[in-house]
């Protein structure tokens, strides 16, 4: 691992008490693909759009929607952002409006004790379900499954059963960092460079 690491701290806004992670990517890591490790960090399941904030700038992964800011996947988190303590933000779902906070920890990170370039080193507090309906659908549902006598918690049990990250049962106290760091380590077996791709001519 020769690459440039940075140690990254995000946290889901607006909620109390802090939902967060810290975690370990290459300098040179695209955002967009800075994008598929925060959704396996955090514990989303990248069913919507996204979009950093950097300065005055938007980068997403299309542009192209409402003319919002330029393509992610053209740029490197080294080349945007070198200064350990600075923040951005990073937005997901852009209906149920998910505002995160990323800050950089660390720009020169060196632990020998890392497994892979990317890595999850801690976090708290389970991510809330997609589609919830933002942070006062978040609330209701968080309410309506602690109460039985609700009049949504049958609802909500069946609905939240087939959601498959946290095994149909959510309880928002938990972090499961096992289950994260498998994920990522399958992402990364997945994005490696290949030698060829399969599309090339013979």
């Amino acid at each position: 691992m020769n690459d440039r690491l940075y140690l990254l701290k995000i946290r889901l806004l607006d909620i109390e008490p802090e939902i967060w992670r810290r975690f370990v990517v290459p300098g040179s890591i695209t955002l967009d693909r800075l994008h598929d490790v925060i959704q396996i960090v955090m514990g989303w399941e990248d069913y919507h759009l996204h979009a950093f904030t950097i300065g005055k700038k938007r980068y997403t992964e299309n542009p192209e929607y409402k003319d919002d800011g330029v393509h992610d996947g053209r740029f490197r988190l080294v080349d945007l952002i070198k200064q350990k303590g600075r923040t951005f933000g990073y937005e997901y779902d852009f209906g149920d409006c998910w505002e995160h906070e990323i800050t950089i920890e660390d720009s020169r990170y060196f632990n020998p004790e890392l497994q892979a370039p990317v890595e999850c080193i801690e976090g708290e507090r389970a991510c809330p379900p997609e589609d919830v309906g933002g942070i006062p659908g978040y609330f209701e549902f968080c309410n309506a499954l602690k109460n039985p006598a609700h009049e949504e918690h049958q609802r909500y049990t069946e609905w939240f059963a087939g959601f498959p990250w946290y095994d149909g049962v959510f309880d928002s106290e938990k972090f499961d960092i096992e289950k994260v760091k498998s994920e990522l380590l399958k992402y990364l077996r997945w994005s490696r460079d290949r030698y060829r791709f399969w599309r090339d001519e013979q």
